[in-house]
């Protein structure tokens, strides 16, 4: 590139900006777009096999669900609370369980809504993992490891697939309050950073800064030659990845503020839609608003949304300890937008595409020492999961635990397994995606997990 010098033997700042505009450097991006997917790692990748589904919803419900008072209902545990089962004592569910759709899967009266939709859903009542507390069990569920914090599943999908849409992150995540395991939920740890979900907060102001401030064309002078010193200082140090992860972040940022603003506002989407989700016009918080979101998050090409339901405040999550009855509100909050973005998906045609996963970090024990213990301790031996769509089979349950939902019977499914029956639906086989660090390489499933083929068709 050849800058003109003034008679002062000075480069003039229109000069600059002259050079760099007809060398098509101006936007952020450009260089991506002329140099391809080495320029930029988010750019979309192929599969390594043909795929069943091409995104991701993770609905996860902070603080762990009790699966006997949820989608693995227990009559003959109602029919013996308060009596003894060998040193402890049985705790029936004082919710109800009816007999839901076509398929007739049972499910607890908490979750009408969800019951309505089992036609859809493939339930698995045979989940498990390693450590009923929930730090470990947290990292476990997301990033695979109940040692240390490791890449969250989101940002795996993104680096094994990058984004459909360049202007949006690849992994979003939707979370009013900071669940247990704080940010390492959507982590990129060791990955690089651009695979980070990006949070969003539900209200006035869902990203700060995402409103453009000024002129855009001034922006756009101003980030592209910004853009332009960053790759050619890049180029000079092109092992360093923090480097290449913050010239990324520019331009993700960027783009946010060209397409964020259409996608967090609803205002557009009929009454129907806003009923079937439970949303007010004019809200922009709540769970069906965070459903919603990630509706239209998913139509415009966001890889991996995640929504995080409850933070560390008890009162907020599904933390039961102290009254199961507590579940309630929980329940009364996410159940109707849940089965209204399943309802969404499928009549747009997405639901067939895109994997929504429904689970949490663990269950809750259906017994305890004492007999007047209202709430429920943390239980890993046994608990339920769910999905939807992306090649699961629909209206089926797997997996059977006994009668009072202590041991499982049939066809237990380590959370590996599910993680590795994920990856394998978005064409990715979990022992090939790996990434060296540390000198070993690494992977979502570290040692073990298997694609469980039962679930999907």
């Amino acid at each position: 590139m050849i800058f003109k010098l003034n008679n002062e033997n000075k480069v003039s700042r229109r000069a600059v900006i002259n050079s760099l505009a007809g060398a098509s450097m101006l936007l952020p991006g450009m260089l991506r777009d002329m140099l391809g997917a080495e320029a930029d790692p988010l750019a979309p990748k192929a599969p390594m096999f043909p795929a069943k589904a091409k995104r991701v919803i993770f609905l996860y419900m902070s603080g762990g669900v009790s699966h006997v008072d949820s989608f693995d209902p227990k009559p003959r545990l109602a029919a013996d609370h308060h009596q003894q089962y060998k040193e402890e004592f049985l705790h029936g569910s004082p919710w109800g369980a009816k007999r839901y759709a076509q398929c007739g899967t049972e499910v607890s009266e908490l979750f009408p809504n969800i019951g309505s939709m089992m036609d859809e859903i493939c339930l698995i009542r045979s989940m498990y993992n390693d450590i009923p507390n929930h730090p470990q069990a947290i990292l476990q569920v997301h990033g695979g490891s109940t040692v240390q914090p490791r890449p969250s599943i989101g940002a795996w999908v993104s680096y094994g697939l990058g984004t459909m849409n360049r202007d949006l992150p690849s992994y979003v995540v939707l979370a009013p309050e900071v669940p247990y395991g704080g940010g390492a939920v959507w982590d990129s740890s060791f990955l690089p950073a651009f695979h980070q979900g990006v949070r969003v907060i539900p209200g006035q102001e869902a990203i700060p800064n995402m409103t453009r401030q000024g002129y855009a064309d001034i922006q756009d002078m101003d980030l592209g030659l910004i853009n332009f010193f960053n790759q050619r200082h890049l180029g000079q140090h092109d092992a360093d990845r923090t480097l290449a992860a913050r010239i990324k972040t520019f331009e993700t940022a960027y783009g946010m503020q060209k397409e964020a603003p259409d996608v967090f506002d609803i205002s557009k989407e009929s009454d129907a839609t806003l009923q079937m989700y439970g949303i007010e016009r004019g809200a922009n918080k709540g769970f069906g608003w965070m459903c919603l979101a990630a509706r239209r998050l998913a139509e415009r090409g966001v890889r991996f949304i995640e929504l995080i339901d409850g933070g560390y405040d008890k009162y907020t999550n599904w933390d039961s300890h102290l009254d199961i009855r507590m579940h309630e509100p929980r329940a009364r909050a996410t159940d109707r937008p849940i089965a209204g973005l399943l309802k969404d998906l499928k009549a747009r045609g997405m639901l067939e595409e895109t994997l929504v996963v429904w689970t949490t970090e663990f269950g809750r024990n259906p017994a305890d020492a004492s007999p007047d213990e209202e709430g429920r301790r943390h239980y890993s031996a046994a608990y339920s999961s769910w999905v939807a769509g992306g090649g699961f089979k629909a209206g089926t349950v797997y997996g059977q635990t006994d009668d009072y939902g202590l041991k499982i019977l049939s066809n237990p499914v380590h959370i590996h397994d599910l993680q590795a029956t994920l990856l394998n639906q978005l064409g990715l086989d979990h022992t090939k995606l790996t990434f060296r660090h540390a000198g070993r390489d690494y992977r979502l499933t570290d040692v073990s997990g298997r694609v469980v083929k039962e679930l999907v068709v």
